[in-house]
């Protein structure tokens, strides 16, 4: 998985006042709008006992914790600890994670990484949003399987004529042509000649025979976003397909799509059913993939020149990876052994004050401590053992939260 990129992680029609939990790269994140409709992005882990800020309220443009009522500027500082006396401080280490978020193209970006924003890879542009000539509509499904393969699965032109022969493959003609790529360091795009099924349905009224070819533009934008643009006789229809990595093994996939085509509303449902329908062809396919992860080494699996866009990310990758990009062992805390680790993905607080670089960390969900061994001269406990816990309280100081 990739850090240091702008991740698509929510439809910005479902972020409101109400906070609401989003997963990617293995973390929880709490979404939530201010009183001036800007959206705010948190670590969803409360550093005093872990609960879920997304289970709380908000209290003007800050959110306060469910458990204990601590509540938390939009830049991740806390600001009020309802449990402290009058006149107690609050530790600088009390917050959490606050990362940087943009609103574009339908969809809530959240920056995930802790690179100064002068050196962030872009956003890619979707020039359709902006056009009145196109409609879109919005489809979303959870695959059992690793993001790179779902996300390699919508650029592989040549399983479109067994996968979808009935949609928009043609099994009796499955050859791809050689096809050039246009690349840059964030993308990849090439058009791509295909043979089309028969048309069925709703669109077959306005078909006036079958063409022999149709030209598909088909190509990715880092770090996770597929584009299939399928130029029909009648129209346009162009997905944008953001495969979010919920985990190691499991992808939620959304996707924005535009027709210029029967705009009307009342064919949104149908255009939702036709999405859907694609990836429920694709799921059990992807999902039997093994091995599971995608390779690293390019040798590890078969290439031919139909799978030029699948090897053109997969080389960009290897050199993201080298470049310390990829989400790894170094991105995990570990208590008490490897078992109690969890993801942590830098903020750009993290960068901007190295103090503070491993303050606000917790153990993954479920995971279990591992018991630290116990030297035998600590075997018991000194009669002063309340005194002192009672003097490090006063001092403000928690597990992983200091003055």
């Amino acid at each position: 998985m990739l850090k240091n990129f702008w991740y698509a992680v929510e439809f910005a029609h479902e972020v409101t006042r109400r906070p609401r939990r989003v997963t990617c790269l293995g973390q929880d994140f709490v979404l939530y709008r201010k009183r001036d409709g800007a959206v705010v992005c948190l670590s969803d882990l409360c550093v005093h006992r872990g609960a879920a800020l997304s289970e709380g309220k908000l209290v003007g443009d800050e959110i306060a914790c469910p458990y204990h009522g601590w509540q938390y500027r939009p830049d991740g500082g806390c600001t009020k600890i309802p449990a402290n006396p009058a006149g107690r401080g609050i530790p600088k280490k009390a917050r959490v994670d606050s990362y940087p978020v943009r609103e574009e193209y339908g969809m809530i970006w959240a920056f995930l990484g802790d690179l100064p924003e002068d050196e962030r890879p872009p956003i890619p542009h979707f020039p359709e949003h902006e056009d009145p000539a196109f409609r879109a509509v919005y489809v979303q499904m959870v695959i059992e399987a690793n993001y790179e393969r779902t996300f390699e699965n919508v650029v592989d032109a040549a399983h479109t004529p067994f996968v979808h022969g009935t949609r928009f493959g043609n099994p009796d003609k499955p050859e791809i042509p050689d096809y050039e790529i246009t690349q840059d360091d964030w993308s990849a795009v090439a058009d791509i000649s295909l043979s089309p099924p028969p048309a069925k349905g709703l669109w077959k009224r306005l078909y006036k025979g079958v063409p022999e070819e149709v030209i598909a533009t088909n190509g990715w934008f880092l770090p996770n976003i597929v584009k299939l643009h399928v130029r029909l006789p009648f129209g346009d229809m162009i997905l944008y397909d953001h495969n979010i990595p919920l985990d190691r093994n499991r992808t939620l996939v959304k996707i924005v799509g535009y027709r210029n085509f029967f705009t009307g509303g009342w064919a949104d449902r149908d255009a939702r059913k036709r999405i859907a329908s694609i990836l429920l062809q694709d799921k059990p396919v992807v999902e039997s993939q093994r091995p599971e992860l995608l390779p690293y080494d390019l040798p590890d699996e078969l290439h031919l020149r139909s799978d030029a866009l699948q090897v053109a990310y997969r080389r960009r990758r290897q050199q993201l990876m080298a470049d310390g990009w990829w989400l790894g062992e170094d991105d995990h805390m570990t208590v008490n052994g490897k078992r109690g680790s969890a993801t942590v993905i830098p903020s750009p607080a993290r960068r901007e004050n190295p103090e503070l670089a491993r303050a606000w960390q917790h153990r993954a969900r479920g995971a279990a401590p591992i018991p630290a061994p116990v030297p035998a001269s600590k075997t018991t406990v000194p009669d002063d053992a309340a005194e002192t816990a009672d003097k490090t309280a006063d001092r403000g100081v928690t597990e992983g939260v200091s003055e």
